[in-house]
This record gives structure tokens, sequence and C-alpha cells, in this order.
């Protein structure tokens, strides 16, 4: 069977340590889309692993596919399974052969277009994601097959790199030197990814990953399917332009795999929700406290409104650890959005809900929810479907009386009941509105931290 992970907010929901909580039960674990832009931390055995690229599963040795729908980077792929051999472990990671490749020239001009884009900048980490999207719906891409293969890929460099050289030199009107020439220099670049390609298939990477995953399946495997990112930010289904440039959402995981949509939708669909809310980047957050230079439009930190909604920001950016796995830049924070909730519940179809980091909140008196918008004078109780809509809406909040810090640790193994009541009323309002049941509340970073009320592959 399969059990597919999804964010259900702006990503950094936790969903890493979800896919490592299920790991006992799991037997391969995919990622469907994104690429090394895709930050998570995983803590194992006391150990704390910080990947961008390789599935979190590989660290309990699990295998891992980057599927379809991926973009690789294979410099950041072979740095990431050469450190984890250094620190004892041996990664099975397969590539799909029909996944994309993030070449230099795309983290060059990914770079340049962001500084052009100004105010509609995503907050991107600069790692080529949204550049190498475009060109594989451009049908201009190189893909993970196209390295396995010397004529074939000097073929599609000798195609595109010109192209992409002039966009740079004559439409930015960039000076091309040092490594940003090189980024653009053929053979360059036919040499180091024909030899990533030689290191794919001397180890046996790269699959076919529809009909590899499907095989594992019919042979009685399980199957985790773990997307990156979160609703919020999938290009379709987000808060565009300020998104990512592929599908987080449950419908990116038969597309990113392969496998068939009847296949996915046979298994659970684990939505991971944040207990407040968080996000690197520009772009509307009604439900957000304070705000980070930068990031938030008209922010001035030196205006002195909202003096109290900055300090308890900074206290649950600082308690949360919310800064960037990849950038270390800080998030934003926020609320609980229910709004965007309802919208993940629904484009999504959660089966089952994986609460995280109600133990940031402890010590709060109040604890408020975003749980309606008003837009244009009506109350609407979902994101609606234009970013200069979404601008428009103001939060309607409801307040939940706080919880106090306690022993996490013993709460985790004393199971539901022993979480404080009052977080326990939180969580089974956000349960109640978006109509699915409470798999997992995660109380602290690592897997044993987490209170477990229900596994997905219970009944496989």
């Amino acid at each position: 069977m399969t059990v597919t992970i999804v964010g259900s907010q702006l990503g950094d929901e936790g969903k890493g340590g979800v896919v490592d909580l299920y790991g006992d039960a799991t037997d391969v674990v995919a990622r469907y889309q994104g690429g090394d832009n895709a930050g998570h931390t995983v803590v194992h055995d006391g150990e704390k692993y910080k990947l961008s690229l390789v599935p979190s599963g590989a660290v309990r040795g699990k295998i891992g596919v980057l599927g379809n729908g991926c973009v690789v980077n294979p410099e950041t792929l072979f740095a990431e399974i050469d450190q984890l051999r250094e620190r004892g472990l041996e990664p099975d990671v397969r590539v799909a052969q029909r996944a994309h490749v993030i070449l230099p020239y795309h983290r060059v001009l990914d770079g340049i277009e962001e500084d052009e884009k100004a105010d509609l900048a995503a907050g991107t980490t600069g790692r080529g994601i949204g550049p190498t999207y475009e060109d594989k719906m451009g049908r201009r891409g190189v893909r993970i097959g196209d390295l396995l293969d010397p004529d074939v890929l000097r073929e599609r460099l000798e195609y595109v790199v010109p192209q992409k050289r002039a966009l740079a030199e004559e439409v930015f009107g960039v000076t091309l030197e040092g490594e940003a020439a090189e980024a653009f220099d053929i053979e360059h670049l036919f040499e180091t990814y024909r030899e990533y390609g030689e290191r794919l298939a001397e180890e046996n990477m790269t699959v076919d990953s529809g009909t590899f995953l499907q095989n594992r399946i019919d042979a009685g495997a399980n199957v985790l399917l773990e997307g990156a990112q979160g609703t919020s930010i999938d290009i379709d289904h987000g808060v565009y332009p300020y998104v990512t440039s592929s599908n987080p959402t449950a419908g990116g995981a038969a597309v990113g795999t392969g496998l068939a949509p009847t296949v996915v939708g046979q298994g659970d669909v684990v939505g991971i929700v944040k207990a407040y809310l968080s996000r690197v980047g520009t772009g509307p957050l009604p439900t957000e406290l304070g705000g980070v230079e930068g990031q938030t439009p008209d922010y001035d930190a030196d205006d002195g409104t909202n003096e109290a909604d900055e300090e308890l920001a900074t206290y649950i950016r600082d308690e949360g650890g919310e800064y960037g796995t990849v950038t270390g830049r800080p998030r934003r924070v926020g609320w609980l959005d229910m709004p965007m909730l309802r919208h993940a519940a629904r484009a999504n179809g959660f089966t089952g809900l994986a609460i995280n980091h109600i133990d940031v909140l402890a010590g709060l008196e109040d604890v408020k929810v975003g749980h309606s918008y008003d837009f244009d004078g009506e109350e609407v109780f979902t994101v609606p479907p234009t970013t200069e809509q979404w601008a428009r809406c103001e939060a309607n909040y409801r307040t939940f009386d706080g919880w106090p810090e306690v022993d996490w640790q013993a709460v985790a193994d004393n199971g539901y009941e022993a979480i404080p009541e009052n977080a326990r009323t939180y969580l089974e309002y956000i349960a109640a509105e978006l109509d699915a049941d409470l798999y997992a509340i995660g109380v602290g970073p690592g897997r044993e931290e987490t209170v477990v009320l229900e596994s997905p592959y219970d009944d496989a």
C-alpha cells in the first residue's frame, strides 16, 4: 500500500519527522517533487541529519527514490550520500531516469531572475529549482537518463546552453566571469555531467520510477510518498506567484512517481500541520505576527507598531527554531490559519492529520486561530483563488486558553490523555474543522517525542 505525506501549509511543517515516525513499517520512501531546496531535519538514534535531497527514510535503511517529478542536482545528491556514508550509513538511493537535472546555469539564472523580480520574489533558495522546471516545461531540459548516454547529453547541451548564455548576457545584461562563465561552458558541463552519469550507472542508481515502485507494491511492500514544501506554495493551488515550481499536493504524488492515481488513492493521505504558521518569502499572510525585514510586505521594524506581536513572533520563532534548514533565514511567523487548512484538506483529501509543535506554544496565556476571513465585507472560510484577493483578507480570530509547559517526553510516553486539556481542545478543534482523524501529535523534535494515535499502516 501507499501512504502520502503532504505539507498542509507553507512548508516547514515537520514532514521529515513524520516520514521517520512511520519508518519502521515503510520499505520504500519516494520523493515526488522538488529538489535540493527542500531542507528537512531528521533525528535518529540521537543523531541529527540535515538533508535537502536524499529522502529522509534513507537514514533508517529504507530504499529512497527520487521520482520523475523531482529536479536533481547530482552534486548535492552525491555529497549527501557521501556524507551519510562517512557517518556510518549505507543509503540506498534510486533516481528516476525521467527526473530533470539541475545544471550550474540554472543556479546562476535563478539568482539573476530573483533579483529582477524584486517585490515578486518568492524567497527562492537560489538552487536553480525554478529555472530547471521552466526548461522541463519548455521541452529543453536535460534528464537523468541523458547523463547515461554521452551522445545524447552533448546534443542536449549544445541545444540549450547557447540559449541560456544569451538569456544571461543579452536579456539580463550580465557579464559572465569566473564560475558564472564556467556554468555556461558546454565542454565543462559535458565532462562534469558525463562523470555523474558514470557514477549513477556504476552504483546502479537509476530506475524507471513508476515500474520500480509498482513492482515493490505488487511484492507486498509499503511505499511512503513524500512531498516537499506545502500546499499553499503549490504552483497551481498556492499563493501564486509566491510559490514553488512544482506540485506538493497529493495529486503530484501520482504524476511525480509514475504510480496511478487509483494506487495513491487507495492509501492514506496524511496532512502535516504545524500548530502555528511559518514561511520564508514574500506574499500575503493574514495571520502574521510581526514581520521579517525583506520578506513581509510594507514591513518597517522602526515604525513602533504591533510591538507585542513582534515580541511574540520572535518568541515563537526562537522556541520553534524557525530558521530555514537550507538558507538559515528567519521564517515569518503567524497564528494557525484555518481557511488555509480547509483549502489544503479539500485539495489533498486528508484521511489523517499529524500536528506538530504544540510544545512550542506552551506557556502562552492565549493561543489564537484565524478561523475565517473577512473578505470585502463577507465572511469566507477558505482561501480565495487569487493572491490579490487573499491580500485583502483579514483574519477573524478564535481564542483558545493556553496550556502549560510540561515534561513533553513524559507526555509522549504516556499517550494522548497526558497532553494538557487545553491543548487537546485545540487539537480536536483542528481535526473537527478538517474532518480528519488525528494520527500523531509532535511534542518535540525527535521521533520518540511523538504521541501516536494511529498508524496508516495498521490495516495494511
